[in-house]
């Protein structure tokens, strides 16, 4: 277990979307569209 809890500490934990999610969402959807 502790080499799981050191693993997990290396990334912040989650509140819902942060603003790099969110870009990537949009990149994604806009490329999407694009190919369409």
């Amino acid at each position: 277990m502790g080499y799981e809890s050191s693993c997990s500490t290396k990334r912040p934990a989650p509140r819902g979307f942060t603003l790099v999610e969110l870009l990537v969402v949009i990149a994604i959807i806009g490329v999407l569209v694009g190919l369409l």
